[in-house]
């Protein structure tokens, strides 16, 4: 065995590629978060991100909430509040598309010690839109992870059909800093689904 070999089979165990922690999660930097179960109905929209120095903390929610026998949308806009990394008091916000129905919920935050770094999106998804028989809602609610163990997880306050992901996204290195999200237009007199998907970009 050629000791080119060698050096090519060991050097990878002992120096594992960036990103890969010893608790077996997935965390990666420069990378954009994502999960299978969003759904395919509308347009992406442009990544928008915390400004310079800044990270994502904390997060709001457009929700409309259940109207009845009319057409329910669920999830509309995610909101993520950007804090300055020594300033704290020192915070803006940022969105990407987002749907005009609902009302912005009251935020939730990792508190003054951690900032988002992972996620999980609920949703209703039929993979053939069933228009006038089947109200779809896609998107309905959203949780974080934070990077300090002492908050954990945030649930929003979204709604409730559908379901979680089966596993959570990567995990951020650095945290949170930029979001997208792919939403469908309104659909006139057909059903609408508003928030249909979300990845989130890694901070450098």
């Amino acid at each position: 065995m050629s000791l080119i070999f060698v050096l090519l089979v060991i050097v990878p165990l002992a120096f594992p590629a960036e990103g890969i922690s010893n608790g077996g999660d997935l965390t990666v930097s420069n990378k954009d978060l994502t999960v299978s179960n969003g759904g395919t109905w509308g347009d992406w929209g442009t990544m928008d991100m915390c400004p310079k120095n800044y990270k994502a903390f904390g997060f709001s929610l457009k929700v409309e909430k259940s109207q009845g026998i009319s057409d329910d949308t669920a999830l509309n806009g995610i909101r993520l509040i950007c804090r300055h990394v020594k300033n704290f008091d020192d915070q803006t916000t940022i969105t990407s598309s987002t749907a005009k129905w609902g009302t912005w919920t009251k935020s939730l935050d990792c508190g003054s010690k951690g900032y988002l770094k992972s996620f999980n999106l609920r949703v209703q998804y039929f993979p053939i839109k069933m228009r006038g028989v089947m109200d779809d809602t896609a998107a309905n609610n959203i949780k974080f992870r934070c990077t300090n163990g002492d908050v954990g997880e945030l649930t929003g306050y979204g709604m409730t059909w559908g379901r979680w992901s089966m596993t959570y996204s990567s995990t951020c290195a650095k945290g949170i800093c930029g979001l997208q999200t792919r939403v469908e237009a309104s659909q006139g007199l057909l059903d609408d689904t508003a928030l249909n998907d979300v990845r989130f970009r890694c901070c450098q």
